[in-house]
């Protein structure tokens, strides 16, 4: 393939401003905001898990306390009517007196037992609350994270696009006065070989492998016309002569 060498150099251009691009859109897919978007967002959903949980046992624990209570109220009610009964001297019989008094101290253990089952419940109650507050905290400030992060990855992405609209505006004005066979012979080496498809000669060495090219085809290419494209016989790039080749 025959190319100018004026050409060719406009080609190296051509891979400078498609490096950049390349870079940037690198950038754009590793920012480290990104990163924590994707971390925090798992967190926090983890945490919503958690706050369901937490909320579902604090429910069936305040149910318990509740019926507890009323239990308790019921206890405490009907020794209060035995006690009255009791004390208005309105039992004479020895063997319901005994009976009655025998209920009294049964319904007071209850009550005991009771009061002692719903303080437990009480304090489990306080310290899901408390778990409750401590999620939802956890949660404001995974929040305000993922806030920060979108706001830093929208500045970043600003600023990388309107970048990338530049180098892209720059292509589009060099590629057409690229010859449309060098192009297509570039696009297909720069597919296969990690977006560089034409390289300077620059001191004896390919900057698109970083090899020194050896006696034998450093000969041919210098004996190479000056209009003629060649290419690395190491990495298969076009290889564009520059003043500084070492020829």
């Amino acid at each position: 393939m025959k190319a100018d060498p004026a050409i060719q150099l406009r080609l190296l251009d051509l891979q400078a401003l498609d490096s950049g691009i390349d870079r940037l859109a690198a950038r754009r897919r590793g920012l480290p905001e990104l990163a924590v978007i994707t971390e925090r967002t798992a967190a926090l959903r983890a945490l919503d898990d958690d706050v369901v949980e937490v909320r579902t046992e604090l429910g069936d624990v305040t149910r318990v306390q509740r019926r507890l209570e009323n239990e308790i109220d019921l206890v405490r009610t009907r020794a209060e009517r035995d006690s009255q009964r009791l004390d208005s001297g309105a039992v004479s019989n020895a063997r319901e007196l005994e009976n009655l008094q025998s209920e009294l101290a049964s319904l007071a253990r209850r009550q005991g037992a009771l009061e002692d089952e719903a303080l437990e419940k009480m304090e489990s109650v306080e310290a899901l609350e408390s778990r409750l507050a401590e999620l939802g905290k956890r949660h404001d400030d995974l929040t305000a994270e993922i806030d920060t992060a979108n706001a830093g990855r929208d500045k970043s992405f600003a600023e990388i696009d309107s970048e990338t609209g530049r180098l892209r505006g720059e292509r589009d004005a060099l590629a057409p006065q690229l010859p449309d066979a060098l192009i297509t012979l570039y696009e297909r080496i720069r597919a296969s070989s990690s977006g560089v498809g034409a390289a300077a000669l620059l001191r004896r060495r390919c900057q698109g492998c970083h090899l020194e090219l050896s006696g034998g085809d450093l000969r041919a290419v210098a004996a190479a016309p000056a209009d003629e494209v060649v290419r690395c016989e190491e990495c298969r790039r076009i290889l564009v002569r520059t003043p500084e080749s070492g020829l």
